[in-house]
């Protein structure tokens, strides 16, 4: 079992954590987690561009001239594909991009991620994270004792909305539930504090 350090908020040391191993301690797996990010990604796509067709574009309701005699080639309408401002063929129309992983490929993606924060010492275990009020000054100067100089994802064992809500305004620092923990995130971001709830309902869940 690996044991990490148990931080207060205060950055001082209360004690210690041993972390479950088939879930902080595997092999991590880049592939695995390459295929998760780009699934997320796409996921996150809006897929709202669009082309109007034939049949959307205005006018060309006559035929511009007729069918013999003109010497020139026919022609059914002003709008057909090749005519200036006539209809798009085979454009981008909307649709969405997502599509699901197995579901032992996103729990193996999340553990390898979790496996590789512990390895490269980016991962901070909190005794509790709570705040009094929703006032950003506070939630700055738990990071400030708790040194943290990269982006940061923080996650809590249950909804903490004076946390949430002191982070919003600060550059790189995002705040999830347990439940909402996801590779993207976790990828996207330099260290990762956990509180120790967090890091119970991760275990139970993956383990």
């Amino acid at each position: 079992m690996t044991k990490v350090n148990v931080l207060s908020q205060t950055g001082s040391s209360v004690g210690e954590i041993e972390l479950n191993d088939a879930i902080f301690g595997i092999e991590p797996n880049e592939n695995v987690v390459f295929d998760a990010v780009i699934a997320q990604r796409a996921s996150l796509r809006q897929g709202t561009h669009k082309v109007k067709n034939r049949s959307e574009v205005a006018g060309g309701g006559r035929k511009p001239w007729r069918q013999k005699g003109t010497g020139r080639a026919r022609q059914g309408s002003i709008r057909s594909p090749q005519w200036r401002g006539g209809g798009i063929v085979f454009g981008p129309t909307p649709r969405s991009y997502a599509y699901k992983l197995p579901r032992k490929v996103r729990r193996l993606a999340l553990k390898s991620v979790l496996s590789a924060k512990v390895v490269d010492t980016e991962l901070v275990v909190l005794d509790a994270l709570t705040l009094d009020a929703p006032k950003t000054k506070d939630f700055v100067k738990v990071i400030t004792d708790l040194k943290i100089e990269t982006k940061a994802l923080f996650v809590t064992g249950t909804q903490e909305e004076n946390v949430a809500l002191a982070a919003r305004n600060i550059p790189g620092v995002t705040v999830l539930t347990a439940e909402g923990i996801n590779v993207l995130d976790l990828v996207g971001h330099g260290t990762v504090v956990m509180t120790k709830s967090a890091v119970e309902k991760i275990e139970e869940v993956l383990g």
